[in-house]
């Protein structure tokens, strides 16, 4: 593959050309040259439609459901709808039939998404089934290629369970992802607590529910001296516990969902099933408190917490639906809806580069002779999510037939490319 990029605007502040609008020739998988203005016979060129360029996007947190939930998505269209979305790489949950819980599973997932354009990275369970009593072949599924490990949306309600996990995964360096619910306090609510659960009757899930399980983590990550990782949080307290833990020197990051960033609990006055998630959408008080903890730091990423669901999960009263929302190929979208209320440096850094740490990957950057890894996205560019456009085999989306302003023009990796 030899490719010329055109006109692109650089954000990258790792870079020497963050800010500088510049063409990138791309020959064998490498970057190989950056300059104002590069002209070559015989190369496929790419129009950046003045548009930018960063490296690579990485998602802490996406459900691709195969094996054996096809219906809903499976890894072939999740990894076209998470490319369109702009990502070179994805951690996946595993949350399957069977589930991600041994070696032959993870071998399964790596051997099957090998030759794409993105690195499919996959999470193993913490307990075996997910039955949140006994740990799973997590040192096994190590070695077979498991990023990290986490119970998907199940959270590991026996302390002494996630104390055992916290102290088996320093043998090999490695984390816990929690999904931080008290199971006996949300007690299958539906949505937040509040005003809003109030008008309308529905059963709710205080946000004490999530911030019991917080606080009790961290006092385990103390006595443990162990990593852990809070998926998609959700709540102003929340925020605080892993602000002092931090500043304690814990070994704690988090991330949130951009559903939590981008809607609050009044989106649900219409039941509208596709705004039906776990955790819940909380108060715009709550938001605030997220935007800017991710703005100080304290919230290291955004995921797309990617939560295909099928026609039958959603298409039924607000109860009955399943939680999930189909957010992997709109995130760009999504994070445009935000107005700026995040500043473009520091977006990048919570999408690109602090994910990857996380999860103990190679940095990626907008260099000469450097892996050509990157996403390039115009703000001004407008396309219809529907029918035609949609990747994913599900369409659990508030934006689905709408006109989205913001496009992913290409994505580069692997000694691939993506031209949307």
């Amino acid at each position: 593959m030899k490719i010329i990029v055109k006109k692109v605007t650089v954000s990258d502040i790792s870079s020497t050309h963050h800010g500088k609008t510049i063409d990138l020739l791309i020959e064998e998988g490498m970057i190989k040259r950056i300059a104002k203005d590069i002209h070559e016979e015989g190369v496929t060129v790419v129009d950046g439609k003045g548009g930018f360029i960063s490296p690579g996007w990485c998602d802490l947190r996406a459900n691709f459901c195969e094996p054996g939930l096809e219906h809903k998505e499976d890894l072939d269209s999740g990894m076209k709808a998470a490319i369109a979305g702009g990502f070179t790489a994805v951690a996946i949950t595993p949350e399957t039939k069977p589930i991600l819980h041994s070696k032959a599973e993870i071998e399964f997932i790596i051997g099957k998404t090998r030759s794409s354009l993105l690195d499919v990275l996959p999470y193993g369970a913490v307990t075996h089934n997910l039955d949140g009593l006994n740990l799973a072949e997590m040192f096994d599924m190590k070695k077979s290629g498991a990023v990290a490990f986490c119970n998907g949306n199940h959270s590991i309600a026996n302390a002494g369970v996630m104390l055992r996990a916290l102290l088996y995964v320093k043998n090999f360096d490695s984390f816990i992802l929690s999904h931080a619910d008290d199971l006996n306090v949300s007690n299958n609510g539906k949505m937040n607590e509040g005003l809003t659960s109030v008008l309308l009757g529905m059963k709710s899930i205080p946000a004490i529910a999530e911030e019991l399980i917080v606080a009790r983590d961290l006092e385990l990550l103390r006595y443990t001296e162990s990593k852990i990782h809070f998926s998609h949080i959700s709540t102003k307290g929340s925020i605080a516990l892993i602000a002092k833990a931090k500043a304690q020197g814990l070994q704690v990051t988090c991330d949130v969902a951009i559903a939590n960033l981008v809607f609050d609990e009044t989106q649900l006055m219409e039941f509208e099933t596709n705004f039906k998630v776990n955790p819940p959408l909380r108060t715009q008080e709550d938001i605030e408190a997220l935007i800017a903890a991710i703005n100080n730091g304290t919230v290291d990423a955004i995921s797309s917490d990617h939560r295909p669901q099928n026609d039958e999960n959603k298409d039924v009263e607000f109860d009955n639906a399943a939680n999930g929302m189909n957010t992997i190929q709109t995130f760009y979208n999504l994070l445009l809806m935000l107005d700026g209320r995040i500043e473009w440096g520091k977006m990048i850094e919570v999408i690109s580069s602090n994910p990857r740490r996380i999860l103990g990957l190679p940095t990626v950057s907008i260099k000469e002779n450097t892996e050509a890894n990157f996403t390039l996205f115009s703000p001004s560019v407008s396309w219809n999510y529907n029918a035609s456009s949609n990747y994913s085999r599900s369409k659990n989306s508030p934006l689905y037939n709408t006109q989205l302003k913001g496009k992913i023009i290409a994505v580069v990796n692997n000694n691939q490319v993506y031209v949307g």
